[in-house]
């Protein structure tokens, strides 16, 4: 008869006898009885009602004021004009006239806004070269086929940046003007650097590496189609913030979870006397370069002037969150309450 190995046989699965693996550890194993629910159910009520109630109170402290310059003012002229894919290169000015009710206090940020347009589709969000935009070279001339068909322009050339969230760029620029008075105006100042994330700036984007001037840089590479400056001329006043670290491209180029989203576009300088507590109440006109389409997708074009707190902008949802959380809870512990009151109070009930 021939000698059994170790490890065989019908038990060679069977689990070690140790506490761990046989589950003999120790446990607790609380008792809920309505003793120790009902508080609970109560406390977590009221803490979520004050949570609530706090957080939309602080929400209330913000301002913000949304114009839109779709059509309005002057701008019906340019909406019309750009209906057409001949006038693109064609510049259009408009201006809106708007009143701020009230002063906004603090620092306030300078946004533009689109509706209905869908920067979340999975198939736009693909569009781009990740390797491009961070600098490589082998990238640089060679785009990812998931930048088609944004990838080469007619004549066989590499775009850069390629792809359709790079090529979709919003393009229209902004001057705001302070009416002082019925004849003097002041140019309200605002910053347009410091706008994007650190990671965004320092990592995410780099120009490619090149011993010459950024334009040469490029050489080689053609501007995306709908584009009507090179990459490397983006910002014409200041040649630290052109290429791929351009704070408008990188602002733009982190996409929006919604159809209906603002992105930042500057902040008020606030060392001038005149705005050095914010942006005072008054009449304001605002002077577009208007460039952006939004006929094709039925959109429109906001600029959202705003306030801000620790807690961030003028969104309500998690205050009324935390609010209907608490109220539902309530409800609960005042129904549980009941039936411990009407059937389970003597404790004989709940335990048959």
């Amino acid at each position: 008869m021939g000698k059994v190995q170790v490890g065989t046989g019908p038990f060679a699965r069977r689990p070690d006898n140790s506490a761990f693996k046989q589950q003999r550890l120790p446990a607790w194993s609380p008792s809920l009885t309505p003793h120790t629910v009902l508080p609970i159910f109560y406390s977590l009520s009221l803490v979520c009602v004050l949570l609530g109630v706090w957080l939309l109170i602080t929400v209330q402290t913000t301002q913000q004021l949304k114009i839109d310059y779709t059509d309005s003012g002057s701008c019906g002229h340019c909406l019309e004009m750009r209906k057409y894919p001949t006038n693109a290169t064609t510049t259009c000015n408009c201006a809106v006239n708007f009143n701020v009710p009230k002063t906004f206090l603090g620092d306030v940020f300078f946004y533009y806004g689109l509706i209905n347009f869908h920067q979340n589709l999975r198939r736009y969000m693909d569009s781009r070269d990740d390797a491009q935009l961070v600098g490589r070279k082998n990238s640089l001339k060679a785009p990812t086929s998931y930048c088609e068909p944004f990838a080469y322009d007619k004549n066989g050339v590499p775009i850069a940046p390629c792809g359709a969230v790079a090529n979709s760029m919003f393009n229209d620029s902004f001057s705001l003007v302070y009416h002082l008075s019925e004849s003097i105006t002041i140019f309200v100042p605002l910053l347009r650097k410091g706008i994007t994330w650190y990671t965004d700036k320092n990592i995410k984007f780099h120009n490619p590496k090149s011993n010459s001037t950024l334009q040469q840089a490029f050489e080689g590479t053609a501007q995306p189609l709908y584009w009507q400056r090179p990459v490397y001329d983006l910002d014409p006043a200041d040649p630290n913030n052109n290429g791929f670290i351009n704070d408008d491209l990188i602002v733009w180029m982190r996409e929006a979870a919604f159809p209906d989203f603002k992105k930042l576009y500057g902040i008020l300088k606030r060392a001038h006397s005149q705005f050095s507590h914010g942006l005072p109440a008054g009449n304001y006109t605002i002077f577009i370069t208007y460039n952006f389409p939004v006929q094709y997708f039925n959109g429109k074009k906001q600029i959202v002037l705003s306030t801000v707190t620790w807690f961030g902008g003028p969104n309500p949802f998690l205050p009324i969150a935390y609010l209907v959380s608490g109220g539902v809870i309530f409800i609960v512990a005042i129904i549980l309450t009941v039936v411990y009151v009407k059937v389970g109070r003597d404790g004989k009930n709940m335990e048959e």
